[in-house]
């Protein structure tokens, strides 16, 4: 007797929802994909009971006729797909043919459907995957599909249900995504005959960014700079340096309209953003990816959540130059917001180096006054940005280059520095200021210079799988402008003889894994000293001021001055902010002067 049978139909459709239908949030995005496929300018979303109970997703798009909408519920039946060739070159949302039987042989299903020119429409209803009604339909053009009492006939799918309203949660940030991927859309979301929100159509993606999360979040936002490439159109837009979140919920990516999931991007976006983030903190991105279809598999998840790239390095390296040009350009500006209000006087200051052993008249050597402690008079100090180092014993000439005015106030707890500026109140963390000060300082000459090594006393070996011995093998140059001297001793074996002398390292097999997991993990762009930059982070940390040092006014000049210098003058190596603003418009309002 056989041992191979046919399974029924019936658990056939089963095991095929299982793929695609994980919970409640997956019917809603297979549903909303389906309408936007169909060219709708308007979605309506409901739900009860976190989706268990019901779902309705009404749509203004095409519509189908009574043959179009049986063979809509049959398994791979699709409008999207003609042949192989559309299948590697995938254009729309939905395209696998399975969403709708999948469904429908989970739920009690109804399917509503009119064409805009057609005197009347289609409705059918399915129970559990069989056909009990068709019939015809006096619906509004467009198509409604209610899901209801999901899972009801598959009692194991539907105990590993989450709370309602942990499924409610996951419906809604569904459609979000779908909202911020597609701006030109109008969405209502009703959750338990709650109205949620009410999105209008909208221009850009600004505008559907506003309506979703406010204005406060989009002021924190940049626009994407650059193109990408020839093979990638990148823009969107990306929080700046020290703006994140504990989860990755509002790092969204979209492929040519698709929100996706790749460790590529989620790479990427993390490279881009190296040194400005604190650990265990994600990015805030709305990262919108234009790639040929051709160049891009998106047949590689059931629920097509997941995308491969043809060229996965390229894709990276244009995610992270775009981001490395969009925290940059953003520099500008903030350097800007610095100038002092107008009618303040100022006046050119020495260019000090920070440190403890300045000369100075006694008239600049004095501490800056504690806030709330009385103390000199404020001084108006005017920064020269971009100059270069004078010497401690030198006055800057106050008529050549550009200069960035504020107004220096005091000093908060012997930690922060208090400053006015064109926009309001700015407090300085002296130590977190000093840090990057340090740190780009101390990169850049080991950059330049290379990393000095010290020999071992006793060369190590190891082995490693054929892949990374490859990847070693096409990187020695780069390894060994780190300081590590390493050779090829064998068939997939190295050698290691020296290793940077900033590095207390006792397992040197253990220690060059680390370093091939960092490095493949960087970009090409990245510094060829990436694993350094922890011990340099680290090193700085402890060089830099403190809280509680006190700092002369010439000193606080030249701290503010250098930051301004630097390339990512946002927060320190460690990701934590170095300035907050608080603006007039805010002070204003905690005092009541502005509602």
């Amino acid at each position: 007797m056989s041992r191979i049978r046919l399974l029924p139909e019936t658990v056939a459709s089963q095991v095929a929802a299982g793929e695609v239908v994980e919970r409640p949030a997956s019917v809603v995005k297979e549903l909303v994909e389906n309408s936007l496929d169909a060219g709708a300018r308007k979605i309506d979303i409901f739900i009860r009971r976190g989706g268990i109970s019901l779902i309705r997703v009404i749509d203004d798009g095409y519509g189908m006729d009574r043959d179009d909408a049986l063979l809509s519920l049959e398994r791979h039946a699709t409008s999207k797909i003609r042949s192989v060739a559309d299948l590697e070159a995938v254009g729309t949302l939905g395209f696998r043919g399975e969403a709708l039987p999948s469904i429908a042989s989970v739920s009690r299903f109804r399917l509503t459907s009119r064409e805009p020119d057609a005197v009347a429409g289609t409705e059918i209803v399915v129970n559990g995957g069989k056909i009990d009604i068709v019939r015809d339909g006096g619906e509004a053009p467009g198509t409604q599909v209610e899901v209801r009492s999901l899972f009801y006939n598959v009692p194991a799918r539907r105990k590993f249900l989450r709370a309602e309203n942990t499924e409610s949660r996951n419906i809604e940030h569904q459609l979000h995504l779908q909202a911020i991927g597609h701006p030109q859309v109008a969405f209502t979301f009703v959750r338990d005959e709650r109205l949620v929100f009410q999105l209008p159509i909208t221009a850009t993606l600004e505008d559907r960014i506003r309506d979703l999360y406010g204005n406060d979040l989009l002021e924190q936002l940049l626009p994407l700079k650059g193109s990408g490439s020839s093979q990638v159109r990148i823009n969107g837009l990306i929080g700046r340096a020290g703006l994140s979140r504990q989860t990755r919920s509002q790092q969204l990516v979209f492929v040519n309209g698709r929100a996706i999931e790749s460790p590529i991007i989620t790479g990427a976006i993390r490279e881009g953003y190296h040194t400005a983030l604190m650990k265990g903190q994600y990015p805030v991105t709305f990262l919108f990816l234009e790639v040929d279809p051709g160049s891009v598999d998106v047949n590689v998840h059931p629920a097509k959540r997941e995308v491969r790239f043809r060229d996965p390095n390229g894709i990276r390296d244009a995610i992270v130059r775009a981001i490395n040009e969009t925290l940059a350009s953003g520099l500008a500006d903030w350097q800007d917001k610095f100038r002092a209000p107008d009618g303040m006087p100022s006046q050119p200051v020495a260019n000090l180096t920070l440190r403890p052993q300045v000369s100075a008249p006694e008239e600049s050597h004095r501490e800056l006054p504690i806030a709330g402690s009385g103390g000199s008079p404020t001084r108006h100090v005017a920064i020269g940005v971009n100059r270069p180092y004078l010497g401690p014993d030198s006055d800057a000439d106050s008529t050549t280059g550009p200069q960035q005015q504020f107004q220096i106030i005091g000093v908060l707890n012997k930690l922060y520095v208090l400053m006015e500026n064109a926009e309001g109140l700015v407090l300085v963390d002296q130590h977190a200021a000093h840090e990057r000060i340090l740190f780009e300082e101390l990169r850049r000459r080991m950059e330049e210079q290379g990393v000095p090594s010290q020999k071992l006393l006793i060369s190590q070996t190891f082995e490693l799988t054929p892949r990374d011995a490859d990847w070693i093998e096409q990187n020695v140059p780069v390894l060994q402008k780190m300081g590590i001297g390493i050779e090829s001793f064998g068939p997939n074996t190295f050698r290691i003889d020296s290793l940077p002398g900033f590095l207390n390292v006792t397992d040197g097999a253990q220690f060059m894994r680390k370093v091939i997991d960092d490095l493949k993990s960087a970009s090409d762009r990245s510094s060829p000293l990436r694993l350094g930059e922890e011990m340099i982070a680290k090193t700085v940390c402890c060089q830099a001021v403190k809280a509680n040092d006190p700092l002369r006014y010439l000193e606080v000049e030249k701290l503010i001055q250098d930051l301004l210098d630097c390339e990512l003058p946002y927060c320190c190596p460690h990701g934590r902010p170095t300035m907050i603003q608080i603006s007039n418009t805010e002070l204003e309002k905690k005092f009541g002067r502005k509602v």
